[in-house]
C-alpha cells in the first residue's frame, strides 16, 4: 500500500464555512474548517480542503494552483448547501417556464390551498421564474377528460392521433406541438439572457414525445440547462411536478458550476482510482454526474441527520433526538427516533417541492445572517454576509452585522478562544472592537427614532436581534415535535452547526424546563456530524 492509499474524505461545504473530515488508514481522523469564499488565498474550499489533506498525508507542500493528484483517495463524499441557500436567498439563475398554450399561471395559482384559513393578508412566495412561454400543443387521456368524449382505453389506438402513453393509457394528441413556432419562441428567451428553462407540459409525465422535442430544440439553442418535467418527477399532479421542476431548473446550473469547479482542481484521470459522491436530500448518495438541484437541496443537512443518527441516539436508552444543524446562512432542523422520517412533499423557503427528502426544516437564519432595522422592526436575514466578506469581526471589510456580530457583542463569543485566521492575511483575531463601533451606530439610529423611549445600548439591540433570531430557530423545533404529537422536552437536543453552540441553549430555554425531563444538550466538539454522516452513509 503506498501513502495516502485508501484515504476517505468527506467534506460539508455550507455558504459561510466548509468542513473537512478524512479518515487515514493506521491513523486517527485529520478534521479542520475553512472559509467556503476567501479568494485572496484560494480559489475553491472543497479544492484547498482536500490539498491540506494530501499536505498533511504525504509530508510534502503542495503549491495552491497545482493540480492535485488524487490516485492516494479511495472516495470523496460530499455534501453541500450551495443549492439550498441560493434557494433561500433567491439567488439561482435565470430561469423561463414553458407550458402548454393555457396554463401560463397554473404554477402562480398553484393548488389555492390557505395556509392559515383566518389570515386574510396572505403573502405568497414569488416565483422563481421570471419568464413563461406557451408553446402550441395539447394531448388529453380521453377515458378521463370531457374535452375528447367517445373515446375509451378499449378504443383503437392505431389511428394518427392516438397513441398509448408511458403509463399504457390511451393519449389523444388534440393539438401536436408547432415545432416552428416553439423554436421562436425559446430563441427569443435566450436573446433575453434566460439560461436555464423548465418544460411542464400537461400530461407530460404520460406523453414525454412534445417535452422530448422542446428539450432537443433548447438544446440546440445552446441552454445552459434543459429541465423536463417527466424526468425529474415522472408522475401525475401537474402543479408539484411543476413546481419541482422550477425548482431543479433554477438551481442545477448552481450545482452543475460548484462539481465544475471542484473537478477541474484534480489531475486527469482521477475517476480511476477515486470515487466522487454527492449526498442527496434523501441520505444517500449520488455519483457527481447524477447530481442535480433538486437531489442537492438538504445535501449538507442529511449528511447531518446521518451522523446525528450514528453519535447522538442511543436504542437502549431510547430519548429520541431533535438535530439543531446552525450554519452560517441557515439553520436546519431534524428529529430522529430509531428509524429516519422521509417526506415527498414539503415547504422549503416558501415553495411546495415534491421529491424525496429526509424531515427536515430549514429557517433562513444562521451565523452569518444579515441584522437590519426596517420600518422599526428587528430583522434577521435571509441574506447572508457568506464567507466574504463575512461578518464584521472577520475583518475583511464587512459592513453588515450579523448573527456572530451580535454573539460577539453580548459574550457569547470570546475571540481569545479562536485561532488567529481572520483579516486578508488569514492571521488576525476577531475584530470586537470594529462589533461594538458598528452596534453603537445602530443603537443610535434607534434611539433617534424614538427619542421618547428609554435610550437602547449596544448590547441591548444585540440581545434583541438574537432573540429575534432564536425565536424563528424555535419554530421548526415546534414544527417537528409538538405540531406532530411529541413531547419536545422528552428529546436530547444535539447541536452540530458551527454557529450552533452560543445558540442552542438559548433556544431551550424556550420551551419548559429539560432537565426535569433527564434531557441533554449535545455539541459535537468539532460541528462535522455533517461530514461524519457522509462518512457513514
Amino acid at each position: 500500500m503506498t501513502l495516502g492509499e485508501g484515504i476517505k474524505i468527506a467534506i460539508d461545504r455550507g455558504g459561510t464555512f466548509t468542513d473537512v473530515l478524512a479518515v487515514i488508514p493506521g491513523q486517527s481522523e485529520y478534521v479542520f474548517k475553512l472559509l467556503s469564499v476567501d479568494p485572496g488565498n484560494y480559489d475553491d474550499a472543497n479544492i484547498e480542503g482536500i490539498r491540506r489533506v494530501l499536505e498533511y498525508t504525504s509530508g510534502k507542500e503542495i503549491p495552491r494552483g497545482e493540480l492535485l493528484d488524487t490516485s492516494g483517495v479511495e472516495s470523496i463524499r460530499l455534501g453541500t448547501t450551495v443549492a439550498t441557500n441560493a434557494l433561500l436567498e433567491r439567488k439561482g439563475v435565470r430561469t423561463a417556464l414553458v407550458t402548454t398554450e393555457g396554463f401560463k399561471d397554473l404554477l402562480y395559482i398553484g393548488n389555492q390551498a390557505r395556509p392559515d384559513l383566518f389570515d386574510l393578508n396572505i403573502r405568497k412566495p414569488g416565483v422563481l421564474y421570471e419568464k413563461v412561454i406557451e408553446v402550441e400543443e395539447r394531448v388529453t387521456l380521453p377515458a378521463y377528460s370531457e374535452d375528447a368524449t367517445g373515446y375509451t382505453a378499449e378504443d383503437k389506438v392505431d389511428g394518427k392521433y392516438f397513441v398509448r402513453g408511458s403509463t399504457k393509457e390511451v393519449v389523444k394528441i388534440i393539438k401536436p406541438l408547432n415545432v416552428e413556432k416553439t423554436k421562436s419562441q425559446l430563441k427569443a428567451l435566450k436573446e433575453e439572457g434566460i439560461t436555464s428553462v423548465a418544460i411542464v407540459l400537461v400530461h407530460g409525465y404520460n406523453f414525454q414525445e412534445h417535452e422530448l422535442q422542446i428539450g432537443a430544440l433548447a438544446t440546440e439553442l445552446g441552454f445552459e440547462n434543459v429541465t423536463m418535467s417527466h424526468k425529474t418527477l415522472p408522475m401525475i399532479k401537474v402543479v408539484n411536478r411543476g413546481q419541482s421542476s422550477v425548482v431543479d431548473a433554477y438551481l442545477t446550473p448552481i450545482v452543475k458550476q460548484y462539481i465544475e469547479s471542484l473537478l477541474s482542481g484534480f489531475k486527469e484521470g482521477f475517476e480511476k482510482h477515486t470515487r466522487i459522491e454527492f449526498m442527496m436530500s434523501d441520505g444517500g448518495l449520488c455519483h457527481y454526474t447524477k447530481f442535480t438541484g433538486l437531489k442537492s437541496l438538504l445535501s449538507g443537512p442529511a449528511g447531518g441527520v446521518v451522523g446525528q443518527a450514528l453519535t447522538c441516539y442511543d436504542p437502549n436508552e431510547g430519548t429520541d433526538t431533535i438535530g439543531f444543524d446552525m450554519g452560517g446562512t441557515s439553520t436546519d432542523v431534524s428529529r430522529y427516533a430509531g428509524a429516519y422520517d422521509h417526506v415527498f412533499e414539503t415547504t422549503t423557503a416558501g415553495l411546495k417541492i415534491a421529491a424525496p427528502q429526509l424531515d427536515i426544516n430549514t429557517v433562513a437564519a444562521g451565523g452569518g445572517s444579515i441584522l437590519s432595522y426596517k420600518n422599526g422592526l428587528y430583522q434577521v436575514g435571509p441574506d447572508s454576509a457568506s464567507a466574504h466578506p463575512g461578518p464584521v469581526c472577520y475583518r475583511k471589510n464587512g459592513q453588515n452585522l450579523t448573527v456572530t456580530d451580535a454573539n460577539l457583542m453580548c459574550g457569547r463569543i470570546l475571540p481569545e478562544y479562536f485561532p488567529k485566521i481572520f483579516g486578508p492575511n488569514e492571521n488576525e483575531p476577531l475584530d470586537g472592537t470594529a462589533v461594538v463601533e458598528k452596534f453603537q451606530q445602530l443603537a443610535d439610529i434607534i434611539n433617534a427614532e424614538h427619542p421618547d423611549s428609554k435610550p437602547k445600548s449596544a448590547h441591548e439591540v444585540a440581545l434583541g436581534f438574537l432573540n429575534v433570531a432564536n425565536v424563528a430557530m424555535a419554530k421548526p423545533i415546534r414544527q417537528l415535535t409538538e405540531n406532530k404529537g411529541f413531547d419536545v422536552t422528552k428529546h436530547n437536543l444535539a447541536s452540530f452547526g458551527g454557529a450552533g453552540g452560543p445558540t442552542c441553549n438559548i433556544v431551550s430555554q424556550g420551551f419548559e424546563d429539560q432537565k426535569s425531563n433527564n434531557s441533554q444538550i449535545l455539541i459535537d466538539p468539532f460541528c462535522l456530524w455533517n461530514c461524519f454522516g457522509g462518512c457513514g452513509s
